[in-house]
């Protein structure tokens, strides 16, 4: 563990609940996630943040996931102003423009099947791998696409988390 990351731990177990409970939803939009993870505070190193994590993902409901999917932007569309959706999804921003097309036309008929965005881990992929991704899976079954985007919100958050506790105390 470098001393970044555990000043950085240091400092989220620290935090009053609210403040904590801020910085995850900067992470994950489901609230059942966050409380999970408020709860098992202190954490001693960062892979136990992490492991916590990863539990509280594998024990959220449909209703928890439509939450947390709801906190992020479709891909090639990153909210404005978020630098963390843009610096994720930076495999599109420099894609053409007939890829961007082609984005947008497959998040609607992917969001119209299965009732929210396209959710990938975007960080490292480029804009190619998320279009071929979104083809693949559209085909899935709504169960089988639901376990998907778990383990996708589940890199996700692992990503942010890791950032989070590098943040200096």
């Amino acid at each position: 563990m470098t001393s970044t990351s555990a000043s950085g731990l240091a400092r989220f177990n620290t935090l009053e609940e609210s403040a904590a409970r801020a910085e995850l939803h900067e992470a994950c939009a489901s609230t059942a996630w966050a409380r999970h993870l408020i709860a098992a505070r202190p954490f001693a190193t960062p892979e136990d943040l992490y492991a916590a994590s990863d539990a509280a993902m594998a024990g959220l409901t449909a209703k928890d996931l439509a939450e947390a999917m709801a906190g992020h932007p479709p891909i090639g569309r990153p909210k404005p102003g978020d630098p963390t959706s843009s610096r994720e999804q930076a495999g599109m921003a420099g894609a053409a423009e007939e890829l961007k097309a082609e984005m947008l036309e497959l998040n609607l008929a992917y969001q119209d099947r299965f009732g929210h965005v396209f959710l990938i881990c975007a960080t490292g992929r480029t804009g190619e791998q998320m279009r071929d991704a979104v083809k693949e899976r559209i085909g899935n079954s709504p169960e089988q696409e639901r376990e998907i985007v778990r383990t996708e919100l589940g890199k996700i958050n692992r990503i942010r988390l890791t950032r989070l506790v590098e943040q200096d105390a």
